[in-house]
């Protein structure tokens, strides 16, 4: 496999003063900038080209760029290979469907969430990635199985009202894929919604959550089902929805 070259990190040297003042300058120095870093965003984007990936991530690398993240999008799994690159990170932001990860790819996802670095997602882009990757699945929390009758009228339900990601949002209508998921008790859910009997008659009633965030091991996974199409995001909810999920899992 061919590795990126990635730049080395520069580090500062501080010479060491007799004098008691230089020496706090320099610890105040070091914590001004700790204090000032910003927060670096891996955007990982590709598989199916259906569910719209590069569209969609054009909608929120500008916005995170606006918070000012430091951002890098990659149309490579490769990327997760560098270590020390993903080490670096605060948050990943994947949009691939419908595709193979190698072992060491997935390696290299897993132990930087485990080890801190946050992740945030959306629709198949985060939840119907690597169907064979159980592993996978357990960090994101769940996995698409169905989307019944394909493009339809739902509504979403907000059941956490106080939770900052949904606080102050009404439950709202979206018209694409109701997605049917298998679904991770440990998740803390913050949107449902509840399935009719139309096109799938034995899943009449049935509540799904929609979206949730969870720990996997040090790090902050966030995950919402809408998202089938750029054009989703363009009802205000599921937007805002995003945009404060992909803020929690950046936090540490």
């Amino acid at each position: 496999m061919e590795r990126n070259q990635f730049c080395r990190r520069d580090f500062i040297k501080q010479s060491v003063s007799a004098g008691m003042a230089a020496t706090l300058a320099g610890k105040n120095l070091l914590a001004n900038e700790k204090v000032n870093k910003r927060k670096s965003v891996l955007i990982v984007w590709g598989g199916w080209n259906g569910h719209e990936p590069e569209k969609c991530v054009n909608i929120f690398a500008p916005w995170l760029q606006s918070q000012d993240f430091q951002i890098e999008v990659s149309n490579t799994l490769d990327t997760y290979c560098d270590e020390d690159k993903m080490n670096s990170l605060d948050l990943i932001i994947q949009a691939f469907t419908m595709s193979e990860i190698t072992g060491e790819q997935e390696k290299g996802l897993l132990n930087a969430v485990r080890s801190g670095v946050g992740i945030a997602g959306w629709h198949g882009g985060l939840a119907d990635s690597f169907r064979k990757n159980t592993n996978y699945q357990f960090m994101v929390g769940g996995q698409w199985v169905a989307h019944p009758g394909g493009i339809i009228d739902y509504e979403v339900n907000i059941i956490n009202h106080n939770d900052p990601i949904t606080r102050g949002l009404s439950d709202f209508k979206m018209h694409s894929e109701q997605y049917y998921m298998h679904a991770d008790p440990v998740n803390e859910v913050l949107a449902t919604t509840t399935f009719g009997g139309e096109h799938a008659r034995w899943i009449e009633g049935v509540v799904m959550p929609v979206v949730w965030k969870k720990m996997y091991g040090k790090g902050r996974v966030f995950y919402s089902s809408l998202g089938h199409v750029a054009k989703d995001f363009d009802v205000p909810e599921a937007l805002e929805i995003m945009k404060r999920g992909m803020l929690w899992a950046s936090r540490s």
